[in-house]
């Protein structure tokens, strides 16, 4: 992911540089409970990905303003109302008493008469604020990945039903979905344009992340919530938590359609320190899909290490390339097209499409695509943790749940041991 969107100041900068608004429409007041021409939204999670959200929601619309921040670490609402401020001046409206603190802080930011909120905490409480909001009749901006486990993507499924029948919109944090470059390679290659996907190679070659060092009187809880990438429980590991946006674009580029099973390897070669947790730092899996084609699919974190952030996909007329670190977006083949149009700000598209649907009485709902690419890389997780070839069917009905039930400072850290292929069982 671009690093921008985890920096607050940076994505000031950003906001300020965009000039792109949504069409302004008078909204329908019987939609989904809005009674107020004025959309307050709720932020629950103020790190840097959290605020970015924030950011670009108060952009998205003339009369929308920030009423409620919530987190478990208090100290991240001075940098993340500090930097909103300055672009946005007084749709920031949170008073003191809008400000929640602790594992709660959802449900409180959920009843404090917001509209909207941004759903932008660690994975793992990703099912559980869903049912929150939605329950409560609240639009949503929902971060990826949606959960860790099949538990939760069961719930997660289940949730986007009932957001449908509530008429709430439910917008994905998978933001190459809003890229108008990618929707036009991508549009393509559903339309047939290389024929039939026979094969999809995708990467997600990057290098470390960041940590915090241990302080005095933190309780291992605390010390893992704020190390959370390095925490399968809490992330998924890194193909669910960052590698994800490649493996969301190969379901893009096969029309959605499900993988019937996988097979793969990962490990810990280089990141063994204990400080970075129990999650592997690289993965290769190969995905079959029902017409016989193959998704290859291959991640690392290792620092000093080449980089790769692309999707290409050849089919029986052609080659389609979408590279997600330069702006090359092509077809190569019987019908060869290279993208020319605008490079919009996917990250502001997201939360434009989000408003102009509330302010249109027309909801988006990108429920079931977004738990089916999050469980495409669950399954993948699945195969290289076990070393076992991992069917669809059997990883949907997994009872493998990775986390506790609920969670505080002194709750006992799950035991997760670093998977070893072969011997971890697939649960």
């Amino acid at each position: 992911m671009n690093t921008s969107r985890r920096d607050v100041l940076k994505l000031a900068g950003a906001a300020l540089a965009s000039t792109a608004f949504p069409s302004i429409i008078v909204p329908n007041r019987a939609f989904a409970g809005i009674n107020s021409d004025t959309l307050k939204v709720g932020l629950i999670g103020c790190g840097g990905r959290g605020s970015g959200a924030a950011m670009q929601a108060l952009k998205a619309d003339s009369n929308v303003v920030l009423h409620a921040l919530g987190d478990i670490f208090p100290e991240r609402f001075d940098t993340c109302l500090e930097g909103l401020r300055k672009v946005h001046g007084d749709k920031v409206k949170v008073d003191n008493e809008r400000k929640f603190v602790g594992f709660d802080a959802y449900q409180k930011v959920i009843d404090s008469g917001v509209d909207v909120v941004l759903l932008a905490t660690p994975p793992f409480f990703r099912p559980l604020h869903l049912e929150a909001a939605i329950n409560a009749g609240k639009h949503i901006f929902c971060e990826k990945p949606v959960a860790v486990d099949a538990p939760g993507i069961r719930k997660v499924m289940e949730l986007a039903k009932v957001a449908k029948e509530k008429n709430l919109s439910l917008v994905s944090g998978f933001c190459w979905r809003f890229h108008e470059p990618k929707r036009a390679v991508f549009g393509k290659i559903n339309d047939g344009s290389i024929g039939e996907v026979m094969s999809i190679y995708n990467t997600y070659y990057t290098g470390g992340a960041w940590n915090f060092p241990r302080q005095t009187g933190w309780s291992d809880m605390e010390f893992q919530l704020r190390n959370w990438m390095y925490y399968t429980w809490l992330a998924g590991d890194h193909i669910v938590e960052q590698a994800v946006h490649s493996i969301d674009m190969m379901s893009w580029a096969m029309g959605d359609v499900l993988p019937v099973s996988a097979v793969g390897t990962g490990g810990r070669q280089v990141r063994v320190d204990p400080l970075f947790g129990h999650i592997f730092d690289h993965f290769a899996i190969t995905y079959d899909y029902p017409n016989g084609a193959k998704g290859f699919h291959f991640s690392r974190q290792q620092e000093n290490t080449e980089r790769s952030y692309l999707v290409e996909t050849f089919g029986t007329k052609g080659r389609a390339m979408a590279n997600c670190s330069r702006p090359t977006h092509k077809i190569e083949g019987q019908n060869p097209w290279e993208y020319s149009g605008v490079q919009n700000d996917m990250y502001q598209t997201e939360h434009n499409e989000l408003f102009a649907s509330i302010r249109n009485s027309k909801p988006i709902n990108n429920g079931e695509w977004m738990a089916n690419s999050t469980m495409i890389a669950i399954m993948g997780r699945m195969a290289a943790y076990t070393g076992k070839k991992i069917t669809w069917e059997d990883a949907m009905k997994s009872t493998e749940k990775l986390g506790p039930d609920s969670v505080n400072f002194e709750t006992p850290i799950p035991k997760i041991e670093v998977a070893r292929p072969g011997f971890t069982p697939f649960i």
